[in-house]
This record gives structure tokens, sequence and C-alpha cells, in this order.
């Protein structure tokens, strides 16, 4: 579960890194959006989070079993659902989901230690930065 103090990190985080980039910006007349990508490995089970290009987080991942492959690509989120329950796996909850190619997502879970939280953090990136400045990068 996440805690408060947690959860104020990642916004204390995502508002530092939004307003470095502002300020690097600021210089030479050009503010922008912070952009956010999440690069997922599928081979190393690792997914890394870069702001500005910049890396910012580095989290374990687990991607989609045997007979469900995790489509490989650029995609930007489609849609967050805080909660999900999927329709494919028997109503499975996905809590802090972040749809990025029809039902794929990058979601929280209980049946892997400590996955999760993660999951909820990324969700809340994606939040505070914008669905507009993220991508979603999976390669094998």
């Amino acid at each position: 579960m996440i805690t408060a103090a947690s959860n104020r990190l990642i916004n204390i985080a995502a508002v530092a890194f939004a307003g470095a980039a502002i300020l690097s910006g600021a210089g030479n007349g050009l503010a922008h959006a912070s952009t956010l990508v999440a690069q997922v490995s599928i081979s190393k089970q690792r997914m890394q989070v870069l702001v500005d290009g910049r890396p910012a987080f580095r989290w374990k991942v687990s991607t989609g079993h045997r007979g469900y492959a995790t489509p490989t690509g650029s995609y930007k989120p489609v849609r967050l659902e805080e909660m999900w329950h999927s329709r494919k796996y028997d109503n499975a909850p996905m809590p802090h989901s972040v749809f990025f190619h029809g039902g794929y997502a990058v979601h929280a879970t209980s049946h892997l230690r400590r996955l999760g939280t993660a999951a909820a953090d990324f969700y809340r990136l994606v939040k505070t930065f914008g669905a507009a400045n993220t991508r979603i990068v999976i390669s094998d």
C-alpha cells in the first residue's frame, strides 16, 4: 500500500522535474511542458522513467506471461483508471491503470511482491505530467 509520505515524495519529484524543465527553457525563451517517457524492457523486466530525457526512476515490472504477449512499440497513454477490473482475465483487479494500446495497460497488482507500488507511482506521474506529455516505449 502506498503511504502518504511516498505519495508526497512522488509529487515533489514530479514538481521538481517539471520546474527544472521550465527554468531550463526560460533562459532561451522556450518554456515547454516536461516530457515523461517510460522505457519498458521485456527481457530485463524493468521500467526506467525519464523526465526530459534524464533518468528519474527505475522499477521492476512483470510483463505478460506465456501466451499473453506484451506488445512492443511506442505508445501514448489513452486512458487512466484508478481502479479497473479486467474483462479478459476473470475480472482481475488492475489498480492504477495507464492504458496505452487497446486493453493493454501499465497497472499495479497484488500478486507479485511490491510491483504494485511502482505502477501506482507511475500512474501519479502520468496524472501530474499529463497523458499528452507521456510516452510508453516497450522493447524486447
